[in-house]
């Protein structure tokens, strides 16, 4: 199938016409997450690796090498979006700087495939939802549990009723974080462009190799975890926006962080139901098949989903599985066809699984969760006006 995408810049002058199915991509952020997925994106043989981009010396030399030969390097990411020979980007950079960079990718005309959390506060969350109403441009957040075939399952059963009525959907995730990771800089990094919308601070390589636990950048594990579980919660319950979200949360016990490892969100939901997400990385560290389970508590039955399996348990035999599927390896398989939705949406322009909308809903519920922990206080979301109520 031969296609035209017409990309418009924000100055309204650069038209770019593609004669073929090849998507020319560029790497944004090219440490380790962002060259894993990468690497998905080449199991396309109609994709191009373009680029790659970081402000991290070894980082862009890592992606630079893994891209393979002939790829455009940059150090500035609008140098990118500059590029009439890119046509979509991957942004896998820290999660402050989500929102600024998509919301200049989609104004130069590139389509976005962007890692999870969407955005770092709610009015960047909102600042994206209006955007992508007036744009054509295809955005899919790397949400992968939207292209997994086991949590689409589980959502199928639910809707048949299956579980009966679910008035609570409870979850953990366990894993150990005690300590921060002590590197050195080994390499050359332009500190102002990775600190970026973020207050200004020395350079420090604790910071940069530990940013998920520092609220200038980041929600915290909470958050780079949370918005996965509620994600897929919104998904098998077909649910959006909360009514309110409580949180508590102890005290952070890594040295020199200022995000709490120990949190439990509570979730109230227009749909009548509460989700509950409980997160301790100060837990043993455990296997990555058993670390996480959502368990929804129906009047029928009570269904477990965790990486790698799907099982109901009846009311009459609890202890008892009336269903089970296993699926080894399922995680790594959504990833690809998550990649894969995204680039035949840039293809067809179809809309993707994962939106900027349900990429928002998601992040917003432990966005939600840290004003409560910091506030002490029950948070209200006002779905019309998307602000806290």
């Amino acid at each position: 199938m031969n296609r035209r995408v017409f990309f418009l810049s924000s100055a309204g002058a650069a038209l770019a016409q593609v004669p073929s199915d090849t998507v020319r991509l560029a790497l944004i952020g090219s440490g380790g997450r962002g060259r894993r997925v990468m690497s998905e994106f080449k199991r396309d043989p109609n994709l191009k690796v373009h680029g790659v981009c970081d402000v991290y010396e070894p980082n862009l030399e890592a992606g630079l090498s893994a891209a393979g030969p002939g790829t455009v390097s940059y150090r500035d990411y609008r140098k990118v979006l500059d590029d009439a020979e890119v046509d979509a980007v991957l942004i896998a950079t820290p999660e402050h700087w989500h929102h600024r960079m998509t919301l200049d990718a989609m104004a130069a005309g590139k389509d976005v495939y962007v890692e999870k959390p969407l955005c770092h506060t709610p009015e960047e969350g909102k600042e994206l939802v209006e955007a992508e109403r007036s744009s054509d441009r295809i955005v899919q957040v790397g949400m992968q549990r939207r292209s997994y075939n086991l949590y689409l399952e589980a959502r199928d059963m639910r809707r048949e009723g299956r579980l009966g009525t679910v008035r609570m959907v409870r979850t953990f995730w366990l894993n150990s974080r005690t300590e921060p990771r002590r590197s050195p800089f080994e390499g050359p990094i332009d500190w102002k462009a990775w600190v970026g919308p973020a207050p200004e601070v020395p350079k420090d390589p604790l910071t940069f190799f530990n940013w998920r636990s520092l609220s200038a950048y980041s929600g915290g594990i909470a958050q780079d975890q949370g918005c996965h579980i509620f994600d897929s919660i919104h998904l098998i319950m077909d649910a959006g926006y909360p009514i309110s979200v409580t949180a508590s949360a102890l005290e952070p016990h890594v040295e020199g962080m200022d995000l709490p490892e120990s949190v439990v969100v509570a979730a109230k939901y227009p749909d009548d139901f509460l989700a509950v997400f409980t997160i301790n990385y100060n837990a043993m560290r455990y296997a990555m098949r058993a670390d996480q389970l959502n368990a929804y508590d129906g009047s029928l039955a009570r269904m477990d989903i965790g990486r790698e399996f799907l099982r109901i348990y009846g009311h009459d035999s609890p202890e008892t599985t009336a269903f089970a599927r296993e699926q080894p390896g399922g995680f790594a398989q959504a990833t690809i066809d998550h990649v894969m939705n995204f680039l035949h949406c840039v293809r067809t322009r179809e809309t993707p699984r994962a939106t900027m909308a349900k990429g928002f809903q998601a992040a917003l519920i432990v966005q939600l969760a840290n004003i409560s922990i910091r506030e002490g206080r029950k948070v209200h979301w006002n779905a019309e006006t998307l602000s806290v109520a």
